[in-house]
């Protein structure tokens, strides 16, 4: 009987994990689109040049829809409409903790000016420094 003297392989074959790769990166492509959420606001269209906002810092987004109803857009309560006054409390509590973050606001283009300037002025009460206006490009 003859033996023969193979070395073992310590080659690691990576096809398989290229093509696990290729399977979870076309996954993610299809399914980040719908993974979007928040309210529909039907924002205005104007140019205008981007708001700068500090780097790994999230700005405080803040929306009224076209019936005037306020919403915080975070994780936990961005479904759920607040009242002005429960919208500052929570705005104040996130500038406490984290001073100097950005507060921007979505106002959709049907909402009354009164709301959106009476909120601009209770955020600047409760210790936002400005407040910058989310638009979309025409």
């Amino acid at each position: 009987m003859a033996r023969s003297k193979r070395k073992p392989m310590s080659d690691i074959n990576v096809v398989p994990y290229i093509d696990v790769m290729l399977v979870l990166l076309i996954i993610f492509m299809v399914t980040a689109p719908m993974l979007t959420q928040g309210i529909k606001v039907d924002l205005p269209k104007l140019e205008s040049d981007p708001v700068k906002t500090e780097k790994n810092q999230e700005p405080i987004i803040i929306s009224i829809d076209s019936n005037g109803a306020y919403y915080l857009e975070m994780s936990s309560s961005a479904d759920k409409p607040l009242e002005l006054n429960d919208l500052i409390k929570k705005v104040q509590a996130i500038l406490e903790q984290k001073p100097g973050t950005s507060v921007l606001l979505r106002g959709d283009k049907h909402v009354e000016y009164g709301a959106v300037v009476a909120l601009m002025s209770s955020l600047q009460e409760a210790g936002a420094n400005g407040v910058g206006l989310i638009t979309e490009d025409p």
